[in-house]
C-alpha cells in the first residue's frame, strides 16, 4: 500500500499527515504525535473534527493515519489534521474531492491572530484615554 503524505494548516498549527490504506479494520488507527488521537485530544468534539473527513466518504476504519502536529492550540491542531486528512484522501482518490469540497474540508481557513500594535494594549484594545 502506498503511503500518502500531505500537509494541513490552521492558525499557527501545522499537521503532517501520513495516510495508508489497510486491509482489516483492526489495523486502522489514528496516531497523533505517537499517541492515540483520543488520548491526545480530550474532548469528543475534537475527536469528531478529526474523524469528519473519513466519515464523509464512509472510509472510517479503512486507513492508518499517522500525524505529526505542532504549534497552535488543540482546536487549531484538530482542524489542521482534518485539512491534512482531506488533502491526502483527495490525493489517494480524486473522486473524493466531489464529496469533501462542498463540506468545506479542503478550504484552508485564512484567519490568523491580528498583531499587537505599539502604543496599544492589544491588537485593537487601547490604553485608557484621559482628556484632562
Amino acid at each position: 500500500m502506498a503511503l500518502i503524505h500531505s500537509l494541513g494548516r490552521r492558525k499557527t498549527a501545522v499537521a503532517r499527515v501520513y495516510l495508508q490504506r489497510v486491509e482489516t479494520a483492526d489495523d486502522a488507527t489514528i496516531v497523533v504525535n505517537h499517541r492515540d488521537y483520543k488520548d491526545y485530544f480530550g474532548t469528543p468534539a475534537l475527536h469528531y473534527k478529526i474523524e469528519q473527513a473519513l466519515r464523509a466518504i464512509d472510509a472510517f476504519g479503512q486507513y492508518k493515519v499517522k500525524v505529526n502536529v505542532e504549534g497552535g492550540g488543540i482546536t487549531g491542531q484538530a482542524e489542521a489534521i482534518r485539512l491534512g486528512i482531506s488533502r491526502a484522501l483527495c490525493e489517494e482518490n480524486p473522486e473524493n474531492r466531489t464529496t469533501l469540497k462542498p463540506e468545506g474540508f479542503l478550504t484552508r481557513d485564512p484567519r490568523m491572530v491580528e498583531r499587537k500594535k505599539f502604543g496599544q494594549k492589544k491588537a485593537r484594545k487601547r490604553f485608557q484615554f484621559s482628556k484632562r
